[in-house]
Order: structure tokens, then C-alpha cells, then sequence
């Protein structure tokens, strides 16, 4: 016997409601019904009926509508409820343990703020960061408190409902939308057997940046909520998605107990060079790779005393080289694809072909800037374009490997020379330098370099320079 006879998504304006209900759709044992209960309209803006009732139908019986979708089909059905909704209806679905209660949260300024913002342009749903609008707005303590009084009051009402019945609904942050184990987690939870594999993209989310960059007024802000200390006000919002752990690129010395995890976007080729003058007889077989788990395993406990590592770069650097070696240059076939994309989608000004002698810094430093654009919308869920692992937060690369094999070392390219010295060391090697760095870019770094651009870095990036402690490139 089902579990449930249908079910309810608690949530409020701005809280991720509509991308939770696109990918709940994808289990073919679940039937969403949007906002079925808004007094404004029934489901959704333009329509005119839910399984035969009418709005009409449902005001003047709203458990007339309840009860049709019980009965409607056999897929287990669902609705979105808000604290403006039917208010006849909540104290039935509180009560009723054939009721499957999902809980959906948000940080009460951020949805704040959304609100705002969306009021603001106009623009209530997003499908692709070109599309995108932007706005600052002012902050206003007496209607944020307002808004954080219908929230609490609403929160207080269901838990209470809840606890009286002796019921255990499925809490969900907005942060956790984006993770496909925990939506396959509330499907178990509500009955569903199938499985997805990868979220439903269609809508973005719309306002990804910093509150800071939100708020005309956010010095003030914080000084009328001084009080308080839950709002995290500087936490730049995290839409990357998880990273899994990139075991078949990883690089293991034959011979020598030491393994490379790379980060793509670093000095990979140099490490790996480096690593094969390790061995007696260095060559192109010496590294191995291409492991999967098994095979892991087995080079662990055939090296004894194993060390693993990886290499940091600084933000500015690897983006930049990112951009050079993938998106400038043509003769990398697999992103041949993604720099169309970002010429005809984004206005990438590079020409169709290589660059040419006339590409000068102006040019170059242009290019880049739009380049960094397209990330910042790419790193923050706002293009359909999956997020390579070359511009991926390193921070996100090395939790995705948390599971299989976090290195022992983190050394960073500035100081890489010594520190694989005293590596190759601690395993009982001498070992010489690694090679020289190449610079792929037609227009070094330095050329471009400012504080604006590192300023701009920083931004997308936050989350490495507060997680590693980067300072300014030089």
C-alpha cells in the first residue's frame, strides 16, 4: 500500500519552489500540480481547470479539488502550498497522515531580497543567464521584519501541526535543490521507486551573486540587523553542482609509492613530466592512469607508504590559461563546440578561426572579461552549458575526490620547485626540478593584469580565496 495518498510542498515566494516541482516531475510516479490553492489562480497563471474543477468549483469547496486528485490517477499527486493559500484546507493536510508533507526553506533575507528583485524587473523565472535582468534594491527593516514575522508564523503552524499529529515531514533547503541524491531522497521518502540522474536544467536561478551586489543600501542593512546572526550576509550563494571523483585521470609513479590528483586548469603537464624522471627508465609509459576504484585499490596496496597530492593555482592564473588553451586556441576538437556557443550565444569577440597578428592586448584583455562573464553565470546554474572541470571552483574538485582519495599534500605552483623536492624526499627519491612552465597565450597575463581584474576574479572565485587564503596575483 502507497504510503501517501498525495502530497504538499510547504514553501514560500523565492524560495526554489518551481525548480524543486520541474525536477519532482521527472519520477514517473509523481503528478505536480503547481500552485493548486492560490486564491489568484488554480495551478497556474492562464489555466482554467485542475482534473475537471475549476477555480470557481475549488473556491467554493476546496476539498472538492483535494479529493478529485486523489482520485485522478494513479501517479501519487502533489501541489505547492504557500501561507496566502486556501486557509481552509491547510488544517486538513496537517492533520491528515495520508498526507506526505515536504518542507521547503530558504534563508528568510535571501528570499527577501528575491522578492524584490523580481517585483523589481519584472522577471519571476529564468531559462539562461543571456536572459537575465538586473536590479539593486533598498533594503527596508520595518518590511523585512514583516515578511520574517508571515514566514515564522507560517513555519510555526506547520511544525505544531505536525507535532500534534505525530507526524515527520521532509525538511529541504533551497541549498539542497541541486543535489540529485537528496531529491532522490525525497522521492523514497514520498513512495516514488524510480531514480534520476541528473537535475532538470530548464529554469536557472536568477539573482546568484552576493548580497552585497544585491543591496543599494547593504552598510545600513547591516547595521539594522546587527542584532541578529543568522544570515551569514556575506555567503555567496553556492549553485555548482558536486563534483564526483575523477579517479581515471588521476597519475601513479610505477615504481615510486606517489600519486597526482590533478585539478584541470593547473600545471598538470609539468607534474606528470616531472613525475616520469622519477623512474629508472622514464618514458611515455611511466605514469600510470586511467584507474578506476578497483584498480585504486590495488596500486595502494602495492605501494606501501603511499603519498598523494595536488597542486593549487591562483585563480587569475588558471583562469586565464583555462581560456587560453581551451577557448582561444582551435586545435582542442572538444571545445571546437563550447567556443561557437560562446561566440554566437554570449558575443565572445574572437575571431571564427585562430587569432591573428593583429589580437593585441586591448583585444585580448576584452575577450577574456566576456570569458569570465560567461563563468560567473556558468559556476552559478545560469547556463545550459555543464560546468567544466577547468573553471570548476578547485575547492569543488577536491570535495568531489573526498570519497575515493583526498591527497595528502596540497602544494601551491608558487612554491612547487621546493616542495616536490621535499616530497620525492619523503618517499625516498631524489628528484630534479620539474620542467620550465609553457604560457599558451598569444598575450601574457601580466599584459592584462589589474586590479579590476582581480577584483572581478575574486568575485566569481570566493570560494577558493576563502577556503585556500589567495591573495592579490603578482
Amino acid at each position: 500500500m502507497p504510503k501517501f495518498d498525495y502530497f504538499v510542498i510547504f514553501a514560500e515566494m523565492r524560495t526554489g519552489s518551481n525548480f524543486l516541482e520541474s525536477n519532482l516531475s521527472q519520477f514517473e510516479e509523481l503528478a505536480l500540480h503547481g500552485e493548486a490553492f492560490n486564491p489568484h489562480f488554480i495551478g497556474r497563471p492562464n489555466r482554467k481547470q485542475i482534473c475537471g474543477i475549476t477555480r470557481d468549483q475549488r473556491d467554493a469547496d476546496p476539498a472538492r479539488l483535494l479529493d478529485r486528485l486523489m482520485a485522478a490517477d494513479d501517479r501519487l499527486p502533489g501541489f505547492r502550498y504557500f501561507h496566502d493559500h486556501e486557509p481552509r484546507i491547510l488544517d486538513r493536510m496537517l492533520a491528515d497522515p495520508r498526507c506526505g508533507k515536504v518542507v521547503l526553506t530558504r534563508n528568510p533575507l535571501e528570499s527577501y531580497v528575491s522578492v524584490k528583485l523580481a517585483k523589481k524587473t519584472k522577471q519571476w523565472m529564468l531559462t539562461d543567464m543571456a536572459d537575465a535582468k538586473t536590479a539593486t534594491v533598498t533594503f527596508d527593516l520595518a518590511e523585512f521584519e514583516a515578511h520574517l514575522d508571515r514566514l515564522q508564523a507560517f513555519q510555526m503552524r506547520i511544525l505544531h501541526g505536525c507535532q500534534v499529529a505525530g507526524q515527520a515531514p521532509f525538511y529541504i533547503n533551497h541549498a539542497d535543490i541541486n543535489d540529485v541524491s537528496v531529491l532522490n531522497g525525497l522521492a523514497e521518502f514520498l513512495g516514488a521507486r524510480t531514480r534520476i540522474e541528473a537535475l532538470e536544467r530548464a529554469l536557472k536561478p536568477q539573482n546568484p551573486a552576493p548580497l552585497q551586489e544585491k543591496v543599494a543600501n547593504f552598510d545600513q542593512m547591516m547595521a539594522d540587523l546587527s542584532r541578529l546572526d543568522t544570515f551569514d550576509l556575506n555567503r555567496t550563494p553556492q549553485f555548482e553542482p558536486r563534483r564526483a571523483p575523477a579517479v581515471p585521470s588521476y597519475f601513479a609513479s610505477a615504481r615510486v609509492p606517489l600519486m597526482f590528483l590533478p585539478i584541470n586548469g593547473g600545471p598538470v603537464e609539468r607534474i606528470c613530466a616531472w613525475m616520469a624522471a622519477l623512474e629508472d627508465e622514464p618514458g611515455a609509459d611511466a605514469l600510470l592512469s586511467g584507474f578506476n576504484q578497483k584498480t585504486l585499490r590495488q596500486w595502494r596496496r602495492d605501494h606501501p607508504g603511499h603519498r598523494s597530492f595536488a597542486v593549487l593555482r591562483h585563480p587569475v592564473a588558471r583562469a586565464h590559461d583555462v581560456f587560453c588553451r581551451r577557448i582561444l586556441a582551435t586545435g582542442d576538437a572538444a571545445y571546437g563546440r563550447l567556443r561557437k556557443q560562446l561566440r554566437r550565444r554570449y558575443d565572445l569577440p574572437v575571431p571564427e578561426g585562430a587569432v591573428g597578428h593583429d589580437w593585441d592586448a586591448t583585444r585580448h584583455a576584452a575577450a577574456f572579461d566576456v570569458f569570465l562573464r560567461f563563468v560567473a553565470g556558468n559556476l552559478s546554474g545560469q547556463t545550459e552549458i555543464r560546468v567544466d572541470s577547468g573553471w570548476a571552483t578547485q575547492a569543488a574538485v577536491l570535495q568531489g575526490m573526498q570519497d575515493v582519495a583526498l591527497p595528502d599534500r596540497l602544494i601551491r605552483e608558487e612554491t612547487l620547485e621546493e616542495e616536490l623536492s621535499a616530497l620525492a624526499r619523503a618517499v625516498g627519491v631524489e628528484a630534479g626540478a620539474p620542467p620550465p612552465p609553457d604560457d599558451p597565450s598569444p598575450i601574457p597575463l601580466r599584459a592584462i593584469y589589474s586590479e579590476q581584474l582581480e577584483d572581478r576574479v575574486r568575485r566569481i572565485y570566493q570560494k577558493d580565496y576563502q577556503t585556500f587564503g589567495f591573495t592579490d596575483w603578482r
